[in-house]
């Protein structure tokens, strides 16, 4: 092969090499675009593994929105495994809204994990969020079925360790169950339900969130159950319980005391035959005597039987008829 032609190979990939190191469209772009960066900025990048196009378009973007933003606070925000699109993004939306966020405080809220430029939205245009449909008892028993919506904005100063949606949507529900229980009756509450909205915001829900609540609206207000009548249910039918457990364990021991009365009886009977033994060999009885009560005792038993027969003849004669 010809000398020319392996120098021209060479210088090919020597060219391709150094545009594969050396960023050169990029910093091309920058340049033009009024980015004071110089190409050994964008070599440094390349060897602490930040590929430029992270960098330089998200500066190239703030350099038009007139921000004033260093590359060395993109790379390091960068390196920190921060989102520096989306905090150069909410930065400029700032701008525009007129609020004064900073950059080191909007790379504090993506650190925190925290979606930046959502915040700054929120802020401009707030957000409602809908609680789920909350259960509250007036003190006439009546159960109410409220759903409300909350309109919220950001809080840019308490977004780093304020709590979520969540806390405030339980805080508004807590309000709700308190506003409703605290009412006479539940037909005041759907007489005028913009006192729930009045009453919950002065509670001060919004204090330790990320969010600032603006108004507080009563969407739907459904009636449930008597919880009043149902409590008073169950109460009587546990009274109702409680009364024949205490029958019950007046039976038993009605029933015990009777059989304790038969065999004292029974004791008793089986004494008399030891007494006439006793006064037999005593002479105090004699045998004709023993006969003749034996004989009453028989013929008492025959008249009981044949009593017991009549009564039990006549009443089988109603139950046929």
């Amino acid at each position: 092969m010809d000398a020319p032609i392996i120098i021209a190979v060479l210088a090919i990939i020597l060219i391709i090499v150094f545009f594969s190191i050396i960023p050169v469209g990029m910093w091309i772009s920058a340049v033009a675009s009024g980015v004071k960066i110089s190409i050994f900025s964008l070599i440094g990048m390349k060897l602490r593994r930040v590929r430029p196009v992270y960098i330089v378009r998200p500066m190239i973007k703030a350099t038009k929105a007139g921000l004033k933003v260093k590359t060395n606070q993109l790379e390091a925000h960068f390196l920190a495994g921060g989102n520096v699109d989306s905090v150069v993004n909410a930065l400029i939306a700032a701008e525009r809204a007129g609020m004064d966020l900073s950059f080191e405080q909007a790379s504090a809220i993506d650190l925190a994990g925290r979606d930046v430029f959502e915040a700054v939205r929120m802020s401009v245009t707030p957000k409602v969020i809908e609680t789920p449909q909350i259960s509250a008892v007036a003190k006439d028993g009546i159960e109410l079925l409220v759903k409300a919506r909350v309109t919220v904005r950001t809080n840019i100063d308490q977004l780093i360790g304020g709590a979520g949606e969540a806390t405030v949507l339980a805080r508004v529900g807590e309000g709700i169950v308190t506003t409703v229980g605290s009412a006479n009756t539940h037909s005041s509450v759907l007489e005028n339900p913009d006192d729930i909205s009045k009453v919950v915001l002065e509670k001060g829900l919004d204090s330790g969130t990320a969010y600032e609540i603006i108004s507080i609206d009563i969407a739907d207000i459904d009636i449930g159950r008597n919880i009043g009548a149902n409590l008073q249910s169950l109460q009587a039918e546990a009274n109702t319980k409680i009364a024949q457990a205490k029958a019950e364990e007046r039976r038993a021991m009605a029933v015990a005391l009777e059989q304790e009365m038969k065999a004292e009886v029974v004791k008793s009977e089986a004494e008399v035959p030891k007494a006439m033994a006793e006064a037999l060999r005593s002479g105090n009885l004699g045998v004709f005597d023993y006969y003749k009560m034996q004989n009453i005792q028989a013929d008492t038993k025959m008249k009981n039987d044949i009593g017991s027969g009549v009564i039990d003849y006549v009443d089988s004669k109603k139950d046929n008829k």
